[in-house]
């Protein structure tokens, strides 16, 4: 199957975006990596696998708030990719249904931040759960770069929350200081099994949170191009994502740098069924 299937293709319809709950934009961008590739075969991947996800997640069945998923967006030209995803998530947002992205490239999130606030959508956060701290101001001289993704964010005077950070040089220390970034590493976080945090006081209401896969340990999802040891593991990633979204409201949420193996299903599967359980932390946990 090479064509893009919508969300749970066997099990549900794919939802009028108006009537969905989550719209699920697949971005297959892959401009910039800086190590192994394939992340522009991610969101289909994750799609294709989706297939096999039951409907009950364990504990309610998100798939009758409605998922609707848009066709992918064209990423050959990367300024014209970041504009179009850009206007994607104001259409998104302008039903208000919720935005669950599919990378591809941590570039995508840059673009996605620039449809919320080109929507209009200004006072908000954003939470990470990443490896690397991408805050390099440009990296190999591109400013678009996924080691620049969170630069851009804090330019934008968002305020940034970043968890399991493992990988970060001597520039970005100096970004943590300057835009006031907040932050529990993984040194502190995965080696205490730390599953519940407070975000600061003053962080604000409304949250995106974004999912880099290289945040999680390589044991789980080896299926990334920028892999590094000292990982989260899965129950401790979704119960991070449910204490935020217990103390915030979720505006919307990604999930990015995802290469598949070939061969390895496993890893496809388990990157469907973390998106769907995101679903379901989300609408057990936030306000209609």
């Amino acid at each position: 199957m090479n064509e893009y299937p919508h969300f749970l293709y066997s099990e549900i319809e794919n939802t009028p975006m108006a009537q969905a709950k989550f719209s699920v934009l697949p971005i297959p961008m892959e401009k910039s990596v800086s190590y192994g590739s394939g992340t522009a075969f991610g969101p289909r991947a994750i799609l294709q696998a989706s297939n096999q996800l039951e409907v009950w997640d364990g504990f309610s069945t998100p798939a009758e708030l409605g998922i609707h998923t848009l066709p992918p967006v064209n990423c050959e030209q990367e300024e014209a990719a970041i504009s179009e995803i850009a206007n994607c998530i104001k259409n998104i947002l302008e039903t208000e249904s919720i935005p669950v992205v599919l990378g591809g490239e941590h570039t995508a999130t840059y673009a996605v931040i620039k449809g919320y606030l080109e929507a209009g959508i200004k006072d908000f956060g954003v939470v990470q759960i990443d490896a690397h701290a991408d805050l390099r101001d440009a990296y190999e001289g591109n400013p678009l770069s996924h080691a620049s993704v969170m630069k851009r964010i804090v330019d934008a005077d968002i305020p940034l929350f970043q968890l399991g950070i493992r990988a970060f040089c001597e520039e970005e220390v100096g970004a943590y200081k300057k835009f006031s970034v907040t932050y529990i590493d993984a040194e502190e976080l995965v080696a205490q099994n730390i599953n519940e945090i407070t975000l600061p006081e003053g962080f604000p209401d409304n949250v995106y949170f974004t999912l880099d896969i290289d945040g999680m340990d390589p044991s789980i999802f080896p299926s990334t191009g920028t892999p590094v040891p000292g990982g989260l593991g899965w129950y401790q990633t979704l119960n991070l994502f449910r204490s935020v979204a217990q103390q915030r409201k979720i505006i919307g949420f990604d999930l990015m740098e995802f290469a598949p193996i070939e061969g390895f299903h496993a890893y496809d599967f388990s990157a469907a069924l973390l998106i769907y359980k995101l679903m379901g932390i989300y609408s057990r946990n936030q306000k209609a």
